[in-house]
């Protein structure tokens, strides 16, 4: 049984904590923060299902002294500890890096943090076999994340030479203020950074982008020109994304008629927060140009990476060292494909 430690409880760390609890082979011994955030809160006032340690020795004192239960500090818990998922703020983890280099621990850093923090650059599909073992893994940032997914199966069934991508990005997360209340779409300098991640990790397909920020916070969309090695047709494409485990295919003729009609999915199905692991692809979208294939996806920007994020805890700690296996583990304990 494989320990998994979180630090940071914010956005992603709830989900990653919620994610890891689900899986049967590893153990949540905990989480970590600094401050009665909403969310440490909200942990609180569920009834602690998850210990909470201080990031500090001040930061225990500030949380207690707010009325939420510490079980102690961040430095008590990684001995016991045998990985770190840290989805602290961006910059943090770099800092945190030293502390678990002095306990001997492996670190999964999320991808705000910059790419030298880590051995590899890690996607549970595309590059499972380089993450095998290594101390420090980086996740890709969550438009990236789905972008590979989608990529990766047409690449391993045909090949993929180009791809060409726009991306809607949402402005903030809900419930975020730091960015005001806009009424404006924001245009990125070209190319995007997800396309040139997207070549880190693929450095076989050639890859360039633009990036629109827009004034949304339930997710991004991604529109994806790719261009085949060999020529595949629409129903081919539609084939290979149905029998991807997290990857699905929604019409606007079932009701999907953009992202918040998904956001609205996830809440109906009960899902905790409005999260889906999946990334959906819209059949209306596909056109073929040529050999080109255009379509276009949804990103939920605040779970997409957890599932990847257990496959990085598999390979770092070499639980798996098969890639399909790994993932397949994965996708059961968190009940992905749950609607084939």
């Amino acid at each position: 049984m494989v320990k998994v430690l979180v630090s940071g409880y914010g956005v992603i760390g709830q989900r990653l904590a919620d994610g890891v609890a689900q899986q049967a082979d590893m153990e949540l011994v905990g989480v970590v923060d600094a401050a009665p955030t909403l969310a440490v809160q909200a942990l609180r006032d569920k009834g602690m299902p998850y210990k909470l340690y201080a990031a500090f020795d001040e930061a225990q004192k500030r949380l207690e002294s707010a009325g939420i239960p510490v079980t102690g500090t961040i430095a008590e818990i990684l001995p016991e500890s045998d990985i770190v998922l840290d989805a602290t703020p961006d910059g943090i983890g770099a800092k945190n890096k030293i502390l678990y280099q002095k306990y001997g621990k492996k670190a999964v850093f999320q991808g705000g943090e910059k790419d030298d923090i880590a051995d590899v650059f890690f996607h549970g599909y595309a590059n499972y076999e380089q993450g095998l073992n290594q101390d420090f893994l980086k996740l890709t940032s969550c438009n990236t994340t789905g972008l590979i997914r989608t990529i990766d199966c047409l690449d391993r069934s045909v090949g993929i030479e180009r791809i060409a991508i726009t991306i809607v990005r949402r402005v903030a997360d809900p419930g975020d203020y730091h960015r005001g209340i806009v009424n404006a779409l924001q245009v990125d300098k070209a190319p995007n950074h997800q396309a040139v991640d997207l070549m880190t990790i693929m450095p076989h397909v050639n890859a360039t982008g633009l990036l629109v920020h827009a004034p949304i916070t339930h997710g991004h969309f991604i529109s994806v020109l790719a261009t085949p090695k060999n020529d595949l047709s629409i129903e081919e494409a539609k084939k290979l994304f149905m029998e991807h485990d997290r990857i699905r295919l929604v019409s606007i003729d079932q009701g999907f008629l953009g992202n918040a009609s998904i956001f609205k999915y996830a809440r109906d199905l009960g899902r905790p927060r409005g999260d889906i692991y999946e990334v959906p692809v819209w059949e209306d979208t596909f056109i073929k140009s040529g050999r080109d294939i255009m379509f276009g996806i949804h990103i939920p920007q605040e779970s997409v990476t957890i599932p990847e994020s257990i496959d990085a805890i598999r390979a770092a700690m070499g639980m798996q060292t098969d890639k399909l296996t790994a993932v397949g583990l994965t996708n059961q304990y968190l009940g992905l494909p749950y609607w084939k």
